[in-house]
């Protein structure tokens, strides 16, 4: 069965990862784990406690297939925990990596952007990290951008980076275009 972990900081978007919560567990048999740092319950930008399942101290790269990591208010605070030590060993483990909007840049932070086509709420927000040397990969548009397992988006686009999470995962299918299709029916 595929695995994704959900890794949330305090004041996370919660919008940004249900619909790809959502759609894995519900439609398409995956076992969505969500993790906080120290496995204590954190509160998203919109109010929703979340009890986590995991601390980020138990998430194995080899127990799980992706990794994705919700933006939020924390990095806008300088709350934002160090995200780079996870998603190094993901990445390294060839696991499926995904950041979307100022979790984006925390990928970007990382260096693991600094080789693959990506994207993010804007270039300027990832050149804030003197970890990040892409710039010649940023792509600026209001889609995620998928190479290779590393997944990213804008705060903008949950569908797209939903999408493109599941192709990344090798679980697009029939039925999963026909739930995403659903949810994106209004932007058509």
């Amino acid at each position: 069965m595929t695995r994704i972990a959900i890794a949330l900081a305090e004041d996370f978007a919660d919008w940004e990862c249900a619909l790809l919560m959502a759609t894995a567990r519900a439609y398409l048999g995956v076992e969505v784990l969500t993790a906080s740092p120290d496995g204590r319950p954190v509160t998203s930008m919109g109010g929703l406690k979340v009890t986590p399942n995991l601390s980020f101290a138990n998430l194995d790269p080899a127990r799980f297939d992706a990794l994705v990591l919700p933006g939020g208010l924390s990095w806008e605070k300088g709350t934002a925990p160090d995200f780079s030590p996870l998603l190094h060993a993901f990445h390294e483990a060839g696991k499926v990596v995904g950041g979307i909007c100022a979790a984006a840049s925390a990928v970007a932070a990382s260096g693991i952007l600094d080789g693959v086509a990506h994207t993010g709420n804007s270039l300027a927000s990832h050149q804030k990290y003197p970890g990040y040397h892409g710039a010649e990969r940023y792509v600026d548009r209001p889609e995620a951008v998928s190479d290779g397992k590393v997944v990213t988006a804008p705060g903008n686009s949950p569908i797209t980076f939903t999408t493109e999470i599941l192709k990344a995962l090798d679980l697009w299918s029939p039925e999963a275009e026909a739930e995403i299709g659903v949810f994106s029916a209004e932007h058509r």
